[in-house]
């Protein structure tokens, strides 16, 4: 009798415990009464009615990244190629998520790979190759769009890869490479080039050095030979001074010992023997010295005689 209490004791409260459930942070439960939808339980301590109420589904509120496997596309210029595409997403509604869809996973990939097939068939290679974010915009307010019912938000979708056919791969190889060595002659020419105009430039630079140079040894040449030319001047100004003086001083001293007409005779001769010492070859006489030879024999006669 003890046992069977007992035993109907634990069996209640089994029944008891189970019927308390937590919900925690970003999870969200789907509670149905009789196979109908009752509510959905949030974040916290909740009870629910034994063998008439059951959990339909547990939801994550978190956001929630898939990968999807590569789907092939045609472009519009008929290049098969290959993208796999990266879908985040957020559960929203509980509800809606738990009888929008019976696979929502699955139907979110077919959506992705239909809507990409639709999108990319409006570009071409060159196109699809660089609009990604104009590809990743697009399909993301397609699908936020269509998972809208099924209480899902599609936040961000991105391209992970695009691969396209081998042949394209070697062409856009080829491409790059001619792209790659084109740009590589340019730099080299530019290089070339601004290495000629500094070499002109350096040329130009010293030959106006060069010029500059020779111009102020020019000035300073000149300079010297001016100055030069006015210290000869002047050592021959003051000579030719001196000179004067000195015939000054000598005409002084002849005016001052007061000369006889002999003395002034001699002096004439001498003067007279001076200009003959030139260069002429027709020399005239005056009339005057002529007489003055006979004096200059008395004189040299006299002068023996003293010896």
């Amino acid at each position: 009798m003890w046992i069977a209490v007992i035993i109907i004791i634990v069996i209640v409260l089994v029944i008891f415990a189970s019927c308390i459930k937590i919900v925690p942070q970003a999870n969200a439960m789907v509670i149905e009464r009789l196979g109908g939808y009752l509510g959905t339980w949030s974040v916290g301590l909740h009870f629910k009615v034994p063998f008439i109420d059951r959990i339909a589904k547990r939801v994550l509120l978190k956001e929630q990244v898939v990968d999807f496997p590569p789907q092939p596309v045609i472009t519009k210029d008929n290049v098969t190629m290959r993208i796999d595409t990266v879908v985040y997403f957020q559960i929203t509604d509980p509800k809606l998520y738990a009888y929008g869809v019976e696979n929502p996973i699955m139907a979110i990939e077919n959506l992705t790979a239909t809507t990409l097939r639709n999108i990319i068939g409006d570009l071409e290679l060159d196109e699809t190759l660089t609009s990604r974010e104009t590809i990743n915009t697009k399909m993301r307010a397609s699908l936020d769009v269509a998972t809208d019912p099924w209480g899902i938000k599609v936040n961000r979708v991105e391209l992970k890869n695009i691969i396209p056919p081998q042949a394209i791969q070697d062409a856009m190889e080829k491409q790059m490479k001619a792209e790659r060595e084109r740009r590589e002659a340019i730099l080299r020419a530019e290089g070339e080039k601004k290495s000629t105009i500094l070499v002109a430039e350096g040329k130009k630079a010293s030959a106006i050095l060069d010029a500059e140079a020779e111009k102020q040894a020019a000035i300073l040449r000149a300079e010297a030979r001016k100055e030069a030319t006015v210290r000869e001047a002047e050592g021959q100004a003051e000579a030719i001074l001196k000179i004067q003086q000195a015939n000054a001083d000598g005409l002084k001293f002849l005016k001052e010992s007061a000369p006889d007409q002999a003395v002034l005779q001699l002096k004439s001769l001498e003067a007279f023997a001076k200009a003959a010492d030139g260069q002429s070859t027709k020399i005239i006489i005056p009339s005057e010295i002529q007489g003055l030879a006979g004096l200059a024999k008395s004189i040299q006669e006299v002068v023996t005689e003293q010896k």
